[in-house]
């Protein structure tokens, strides 16, 4: 718990203590709601895994379904409606930023046939995924790469791109320095040169 909410203080410079992460932070509420319901979904108790991730949106704002694999030190800043799919993954050290969305692309028919079947995306390690984007299908997006603020996501991101737009394109290659919101600042120079 520790390492978490010292990776959170790393990346936000508005985090002034572990308490206050503890006590006002939306997106620590909701990762540790999640534990517990994804430690009752693996246990086959579906519906008390629900009620808590129920639960915990009320709370939070934040939809994680009980199923999603999350690895450590995620940091879900904000975090007014976020929703995370049942089929994701989300490797160690990712950002997440308000009104995200890990969806799924099939249409709401035939749900039998889309049970156990792979349709949200996976994110791996260090990845910002900034405000508003949406990230659909069961797509890759590659380590530490970089989703703009509302890009569309539909196609597997390479590792380390900078993706900006709808749909979304590789506007660069990102450097290991933090970039909240997931952009570079020169993203848009490079676009308008294009």
């Amino acid at each position: 718990m520790n390492d978490f909410l010292q990776s959170i203080i790393d990346r936000d410079p508005a985090a002034k203590s572990k308490l206050s992460l503890i006590l006002t932070y939306p997106g620590v509420k909701a990762v540790f709601f999640h534990r517990i319901a994804n430690f009752f979904a693996k246990a086959k108790f579906n519906l008390i895994a629900r009620i808590i991730s129920q639960f915990s949106r009320f709370l939070t704002g934040i939809e994680i379904h009980p199923n999603a694999n999350i690895g450590k030190n995620l940091f879900i800043d904000h975090g007014m409606g976020v929703v995370i799919g049942e089929t994701s993954d989300i490797g160690d050290n990712v950002t997440i930023y308000h009104m995200v969305t890990l969806g799924g692309i099939a249409p709401s028919i035939n749900s039998n046939n889309q049970r156990n079947v792979k349709r949200h995306p996976t994110i791996q390690d260090e990845v910002v995924i900034g405000s508003g984007a949406q990230v659909l299908g069961p797509v890759t997006v590659g380590r530490c790469a970089k989703i703009g603020a509302n890009a569309v996501i539909t196609k597997d991101v390479p590792e380390k791109a900078v993706m900006v737009g709808i749909p979304a394109k590789n506007v660069g290659l990102a450097d290991s320095e933090f970039k909240p919101y997931g952009i570079t600042p020169d993203s848009d120079t490079k676009k308008n040169n294009e």
